[in-house]
């Protein structure tokens, strides 16, 4: 950390995590101070390790000097060439994303004329891959190999691999062991800034390369191991949490007030030369590198001519993946001298914890909304040490996929908040010809060896560092990222992401009788079809606009307290997730509460559970690759008898049991809880929801979810329809927004309530069960899920299935009144019972036939 031009970081930056949970670095041949000179330490919450190695030299989270981080890098390389001798021309090597993307262009300098590729994070459309790996970790996703020239990873010489550091060496051991079994070759050098291996995992590599019948080298610029005390996990998680709630708490935003008059971000105009790749994203060979070193004068000329005469001190900023790039232009720029101190970082997906001590190694973040949309997906970005900081200039580099209006409205806007001025860079992607050759496959006899999802990983040592180690897969299978409206729902795209397959041009509706008797016979699941979207009357209509006014308030007040409940039980930073749709206007509104009290930015995505059929399995996979499991909560709408409370708790375990890793809580949230289901709720009184009245006009107008075998492959989420065409009478929008605009008035009423409830027992009652089986048995009725208890799913009988009768608390209000005009509508009879739990029950016929009859006489099919 530094204050204008000066450097006042006067102890180790590992000393704040050290003192207070006793992590110590062990030098190999008892040489600390020179591991202390290469890494600090910092907290992250996560379900395998808390502490975090941050290296001083890669260029990621703490600005260097460009010529410091090129050095390392570089420096590496050269000993690999050392190593290998005449061998070294034929070397390919490889590099991991993000961390490691530009650490590995440097090694491959070092070596001369290697080619280089590293791992992505981003698909190309007709682009196929030639192999690939998964990363469980909290904020990784799939990593791709995207040659260009497929024959890249086919040599049989020396294959060179580059990580930021060797732990336990799960990574690169699982890497070897796939490409070997591709493409056999006789030597691997492992090359890491530095080897934080175990005793045990050294002898491991030693027994592995002995296996594979192939040299296996390691070179780094120092060895050690961390020593960890017993339960520094629960440690670092408490003493992560309480840091995070102190941010959360506090009343106003940790950035400094905007400047006195901004300044816009300055776009330079780079010139980078044609055809030119950004980077080893799809290969990087000898010739490419050296266009870039003629290059490269004439890029800083430019730079430095839009810095000017005196920039102050200048960090040149990358993004994420796109390291090596705005690496060379900073290092250019320092070897003119355009500016008294030239500083590089990057950009990162990785939530670390920041604190502003001088012995800590994350002085400060920027957090700011993902930009780089076919890469990312939603969530938050972070740069950090920037804040600050004092710099004068910041020079944004990215490549021309991130130049999109998030990364203006997003990190410019907060970079402009902490630099005199800043200027933007914008390197042009590469994108190679498309080819549809298929990824080669590893033969029969390796895929036994090879790690596979759901296996048992090498036992991890103490010395682990901050990431799951990935597993190789034989065949890469990519999920696709969440659809976002407008393209799929009426809702703002940052609203909800959906993890769900477009089915909008195939026909699906059937109608409701028919659909109700191939149910009931067993001939069909619910699932399978779509019924025919209930068009309103105007009355009606007019009946869901005055039970919005009359209720906005007490909804407001129920988002209010299971949002509050969520934020102080379960997570600090939640990832929201709506069982699509019931739940997903409740998640836009949870989410909404969290931004207006607390300034969260929560991601939120909505998948599709099938009563029966659990839940989409692929949308899990795709959230565990994206987020840490322990900070997903899953959210719906309200409890009925809670059929589905018990269906997610049942897919959870089954999922778990299947895949491994870390578990996804079961405990499901909800607006309210009328059955007494769940213990984090908003309410438990079973009143009218408006957003229960309608069907897709108060849901993004997204239909009921499909599963249906020869529509939803085993690599496909599930799917729904978007109806377009009911835009006219959509109301999802305005019902969030009416509600949200009642905050101000329940936030005292919130914090009342939730103090009632924290230290209330909560425990569920199941009386709703209890009450569904009583009535059940009551009605002649042998099948639960004929009987639909409370208000909400009393209204979803009546406007998606073929209802017998309701039944209705005597006495009840005026919560009642949509469900006795659609029940006048559809000729349902409305029946008034005592003792009843709940505000109404909608019944359906169990031995429902066309034109049968029920036990009144009357005829069950609807008018």
């Amino acid at each position: 950390m530094t204050t204008k031009g000066k450097t006042i970081d006067a102890v180790w930056s590992g000393t704040w995590v050290a003192d207070r949970l006793g992590v110590r670095l062990h030098g190999r041949d008892g040489d600390r101070q020179e591991l202390t000179g290469l890494l600090g330490l910092a907290l992250r919450r996560n379900p395998k390790r808390a502490h975090l190695l941050v290296s001083q030299v890669l260029g990621k989270h703490v600005p260097q000097s460009p010529e410091t981080v090129y050095a390392a890098g570089y420096g590496l390389g050269l000993r690999v060439r050392e190593l290998l001798g005449g061998a070294a021309a034929d070397a390919v090597v490889l590099g991991y994303a993000e961390t490691a993307t530009g650490l590995g262009h440097c090694v491959a300098d070092g070596l001369g004329a290697a080619p280089y590729l590293h791992s992505t994070r981003r698909p190309v459309p007709g682009l196929t891959p030639a192999g690939g790996f998964e990363e469980s970790h909290s904020h990784a996703t799939s990593h791709l190999l995207l040659p260009e020239d497929p024959a890249l990873l086919s040599g049989t010489g020396p294959l060179v691999l580059v990580d930021d550091e060797f732990s336990t060496g799960n990574t690169v051991l699982n890497t070897i062991r796939d490409l070997h079994a591709r493409h056999p070759r006789d030597h691997y050098v492992v090359v890491a800034l530095v080897d934080m291996r175990s005793p045990a995992d050294r002898d491991r590599l030693d027994a592995f390369a002995a296996d594979l019948g192939a040299r296996v080298d390691l070179v780094a610029l120092a060895a050690g191991t961390v020593e960890l005390p017993e339960g520094v996990l629960e440690a670092g998680g408490a003493l992560v949490a309480e840091y995070e709630a102190r941010v959360a708490a506090a009343p106003a935003p940790l950035d400094p007030l905007p400047l006195p008059t901004p300044r816009p971000a300055e776009r330079i105009a780079l010139d980078w030369p044609a055809e030119l790749p950004d980077g080893g994203r799809h290969g990087f060979t000898p010739a490419h590198r050296a266009r870039l070193e003629q290059a490269l004068p004439g890029l800083a000329a430019r730079l430095g001519a839009a810095l000017g005469p005196a920039p102050g001190r200048v960090l040149v900023l990358g993004n994420e993946e796109l390291m090596y790039a705005p690496l060379r232009l900073a290092r250019a720029l320092e070897q003119a001298g355009t500016a008294a101190e030239i500083r590089f970082s990057t950009t990162t997906r990785s939530p670390v914890l920041a604190v502003d001590d001088p012995g800590y190694a994350i002085r400060s973040r920027l957090v700011f909304p993902a930009h780089d949309a076919p890469a990312d997906g939603p969530g938050d970005r972070y740069a950090y040490n920037v804040a600050g900081a004092g710099f004068d200039t910041v020079v944004a580099v990215v490549d021309s996929a991130g130049d999109t209006p998030a990364l203006h409205e997003g990190l410019l806007e907060r970079l402009r908040r902490h630099a005199g001025r800043v200027l933007l860079a914008v390197v042009p992607s590469y994108t190679p010809p498309a080819r549809v050759t298929a990824p080669a496959s590893a033969p029969a006899s390796a895929s036994a060896t090879a790690a596979a999802p759901g296996s048992t990983p090498a036992p991890a040592s103490t010395s682990a560092t901050d990431r799951q180690e990935p597993i190789m897969q034989p065949e890469l299978i990519m999920l696709p990222e969440p659809l976002r409206g407008p393209a799929f729902s009426s809702y703002p795209p940052e609203d909800v992401g959906w993890l769900l397959q477009d089915l909008s041009d195939i026909e699906l509706e059937a109608p409701t009788e028919e659909r109700e008797e191939a149910i009931q016979a067993g001939g069909a699941h619910y699932a399978e079809s779509l019924p025919v979207e209930y068009q309103p009357s105007a009355a009606y209509q007019e009946l869901y606009q005055d039970a919005l006014e009359t209720s906005a308030i007490r909804i407001a007040r129920a988002v209010g307290t299971v949002t509050e409940t969520v934020l102080t039980q379960r997570s600090p930073s939640p990832v929201l997730v709506s069982l699509a749709r019931a739940g997903t206007p409740v998640g836009v509104l949870m989410r909404r509460w969290a931004r207006f009290r607390h300034g969260l930015d929560l991601p939120h995505y909505a998948v599709s559970i099938v009563r029966g059929r659990g839940i989409d399995a692929n949308a899990l996979r795709w959230l565990a690759e994206h987020h840490d499991p322990a900070d997903v909560v899953f959210v719906d709408g309200w409890t009925g008898k809670g059929a589905i409370t018990r269906e997610l708790r049942e897919a959870l375990r089954e999922h778990q049991q299947a895949e491994g890793g870390p578990a996804f809580d079961p405990e499901i949230v909800v607006l309210a809880d009328p059955g007494g289901c769940v213990a984090t709720y908003g309410t438990r009184d079973d009143f009218l929801i408006p957003s229960a009245c309608l069907n897709s006009t108060v849901s993004g107008l997204i239909s009921r979810t499909v599963l249906r075998s020869d529509l939803v492959g085993p690599h496909d989420f599930h799917g729904a329809k978007f109806y377009r065409e009911l835009a006219a009478a959509d109301v999802s929008t305005a019902f969030v927004d009416t509600v949200a605009a009642r905050f101000a008035d329940v936030v005292d009423a919130v914090e009342g309530e939730v103090k009632e409830l924290l230290a209330a027992d909560r425990t569920p009652t199941w009386e709703g069960w209890a009450a569904v089986e009583r009535i059940s048995e009551e009605y002649g009725i042998h099948d639960v899920n004929l009987v639909k208890p409370g208000v909400g799913e009393t209204t979803r009988v009546l406007l998606r299935r073929v209802p017998w009768k309701i039944l209705a608390r005597r006495g009840a209000g005026a919560d009642l009144d949509h469900v006795r005009l659609l029940a006048e509508q559809r000729g349902v009879p409305v029946e008034e019972v005592d003792g009843l739990p709940y505000t109404c029950v909608g019944l359906i016929h169990p031995r429902y036939t066309r034109g049968a009859t029920g036990a009144d006489g009357k005829a069950v099919a609807a008018k």
